[in-house]
């Protein structure tokens, strides 16, 4: 009966949407037409692993540590960085991988790309810590060491346009970050994503039986949303492996969808990966 209440408490502390959401790193809000581009620099969305140089050691947006070997951070300096571990296109789930091992291999290591976006302990508004990560990153000349790069566009068209390359190439979608934007943690009004399908976070709660092909598999995992409670099915998107071993009770996915019905629940939810928690 005790290790019941332990795992019924453990469900509780990992489904709060206040856990899950508190973080001390800016995170991005939706972008929509009400937004002015030109007020904005843009950059592509990379979709790595975020990770962030406290000034010793690279950390996840949770505070866990992540174990680079010696020589992929020698050269970072005592200066708070934010940014993402990348490797290329379609290679999330590497990237991942690797970021949670122990003691990864340089032959992996090597692949991986350190895209730093923002200086968020430097003063001044972004526009000007922009060009300080950028000098930074010149003066490093460490190949693995990369700056995100920015732009600015007049107009919404010149935005698309970007936008329309940006995926075309497997890009996750772009970023626009208020030029005259001082660093704000959390989720923050000043940092816009804009992706070709809108995404959000959902915590399991249960699983329906798999039919056909999938009989005695996981059909689809019976999800609750972080923001909104509405519970809902996603089967779309999950492997042949995990409907044999779903996530856990508790665990928090990332799915994509394209739109909402009248009752608020996504449509054409699809399932995306597993959120990290390390």
């Amino acid at each position: 009966m005790r290790m019941y209440y332990f795992y019924f408490l453990a469900f509780l502390f990992l489904s709060s949407p206040s856990w899950v959401n508190a973080s001390p790193v800016q995170l991005a809000s939706i972008f929509n037409d009400s937004h002015q581009v030109e007020h904005y620099l843009v950059s592509e969305k990379y979709d790595g692993v975020r990770a962030i140089w406290d000034g010793t050691q690279l950390i996840t947006r949770r505070g866990n540590s992540i174990h680079a070997p010696p020589w992929f951070t020698e050269k970072l300096p005592n200066t708070y960085l934010d940014g993402e571990l990348w490797v290329d296109y379609g290679q999330f789930e590497f990237v991942s991988g690797l970021a949670r091992q122990l003691n990864g291999n340089d032959e992996d290591w090597l692949k991986v790309k350190y895209m730093i976006f923002d200086m968020p302990k430097v003063s001044g508004v972004f526009a000007e810590r922009y060009k300080k990560y950028v000098h930074l990153v010149s003066v490093l000349k460490q190949p693995h060491i990369q700056a995100v790069q920015q732009q600015s566009f007049a107009s919404r068209a010149q935005l698309d346009d970007y936008f329309d390359k940006v995926v075309a190439r497997g890009g996750e979608g772009i970023m626009l970050h208020l030029a005259t934007a001082t660093h704000l943690a959390g989720r923050s009004p000043q940092l816009l994503k804009y992706k070709p399908y809108s995404d959000a976070e959902a915590v399991v709660i249960g699983y329906s039986e798999g039919k056909g092909k999938y009989q005695g598999k996981t059909g689809a995992l019976i999800v609750r949303n972080l923001d909104d409670g509405i519970e809902f099915k996603v089967g779309s998107g999950l492997t042949d492996a995990l409907r044999a071993k779903p996530p856990h009770i508790g665990t928090v996915i990332t799915y994509r969808y394209q739109d909402k019905t009248k009752y608020n629940k996504p449509r054409f939810a699809r399932f995306l990966r597993v959120r990290e928690i390390f």
